[in-house]
């Protein structure tokens, strides 16, 4: 048994890929079930509308004496003006500068709601150069917004909790805090929560949604559930594009209108993705936390054997001088330190205890330095990591900037 789990723990399955294939398989298992729910509740709505749309279009054959092959050529032709961007009613022009703007804003922000596609080759080829920078700037502008929206949060809830101390006494009435040695320094020493942060951006989201819902209520005609629809749609980039704003040929007050349009939704899909980000850190914690559970725990025969070789092999104070001593009673001086150390029982040699002392102390020495300039004590304790160690992105902002996930690494 003691075997195997020597096995598992030299093999390259380590907490990090062991979260990254736990996520796949949670990911996989949720599409599952929401594909189960999606067409247990669709799925009838959708027969039944089928079974109403061949039946009416076989009473107008009928009725107008019109052979069905020639109607479904003439419906063709209609789906064909519906992709077009052609409708009965009168719409606003779909590629003059503002419906142009609509749509390029649609596009680096990846909401893609598809009610306008460019037709011509060129406009295509351009599209996918547009797009590639464009969608490159705009999630790199996500997540400067993440890094700020953050910082911002963490000064206001920092100076909550300080003027919270100073009611209670634990904080003096003139305390003033250090001057910012970085970018974050203001933050070093006390870190947000996690959670206080996701119920902040969370609470931030739904009164925004609330508010945009309204003004779509209001002027676009829809109902206010259709409106929470559309918000959380086009704030999280989803974008079906079965509800689109702005597409009527005319409004009432219709600059302020689209410029309202325009805030909101830079605004939602901004806070949506910083939300997001939020939640993610979240379930990387549930993750950590399912590892854990899932450690070398498959015996409980060989966790008392690992238990015992561990405290066997443990150099405390006294310890090996006790042994030292009742083995030098035993047999006599050695000739080694290795001789020794094999008749006592102990694994760790002399020369390997030095070693590990000066790799210690070096690191110790390092971490005063760094405490002496200003910087964090938790920066950089491992030398062997990489420069990718700490995260990329979002989950590295994330990572430095809150408390549960910087102490949990």
């Amino acid at each position: 048994a003691v075997g195997s789990c020597r096995r598992r723990r030299l093999a390259p399955l380590n907490e990090d890929n062991g979260r990254f294939l736990l996520l796949a398989a949670l990911i996989a298992a949720y599409l599952s079930a929401g594909a189960t729910v999606f067409s247990a509740l669709e799925s009838p709505s959708e027969a039944a509308a089928q079974l109403r749309w061949n039946r009416t279009l076989h009473n107008f054959s009928r009725i107008f004496n019109i052979s069905l092959p020639e109607l479904r050529a003439f419906l063709r032709s209609y789906e064909a003006a519906m992709a077009a961007g052609i409708r009965v009613d009168a719409l606003r022009p779909r590629w003059d500068f503002p419906g142009a703007f609509y749509f390029v804003g649609t596009v680096v922000s990846t909401i893609g709601f598809g009610m306008t596609t460019p037709a011509t080759v060129a406009g295509k080829v351009f599209l996918i150069v547009y797009g590639l920078f464009g969608c490159a700037g705009t999630i790199l502008f996500f997540n400067l917004f993440l890094e700020r929206i953050i910082s911002l949060l963490a000064f206001i809830m920092k100076a909550c909790y300080e003027r919270q101390l100073r009611r209670s006494g634990l904080l003096p009435p003139n305390f003033r805090r250090e001057p910012a040695v970085s970018g974050v320094g203001s933050l070093v020493g006390w870190k947000p929560s996690v959670y206080h942060v996701m119920l902040i951006l969370g609470i931030f989201a739904i009164a925004l949604s609330c508010c945009a819902s309204a003004m779509y209520t209001a002027v676009e005609g829809w109902n206010y559930v259709d409106s929470l629809y559309y918000c959380f749609v086009t704030f999280s980039t989803i974008g079906f594009g079965d509800l689109v704003s702005n597409q009527k040929a005319a409004y009432q007050h219709q600059g302020l209108y689209r410029f309202g349009n325009f805030i909101f939704i830079l605004m939602g899909v901004c806070c949506i993705y910083s939300l997001f980000n939020v939640i993610s850190i979240v379930i990387k914690q549930i993750l950590n936390w399912v590892l854990k559970k899932f450690e070398c725990r498959c015996c409980p025969k060989c966790h008392k054997s690992s238990t015992r070789l561990s405290r066997r092999n443990a150099i405390t104070p006294g310890a090996r001088l006790r042994r030292h001593n009742v083995a030098m009673d035993a047999d006599g001086q050695y000739d080694s330190d290795t001789e020794g150390r094999r008749l006592s029982g102990e694994m760790i040699s002399m020369r390997e205890l030095t070693a590990s002392n000066k790799v210690s102390l070096a690191i110790l020495q390092k971490q005063l330095s760094e405490t002496a300039n200003g910087y964090p004590r938790n920066v950089c304790i491992n030398t062997r990591q990489n420069g990718f160690s700490a995260g990329v992105g979002a989950l590295a902002i994330m990572n430095n900037r809150l408390a549960e996930t910087s102490d949990s690494r």
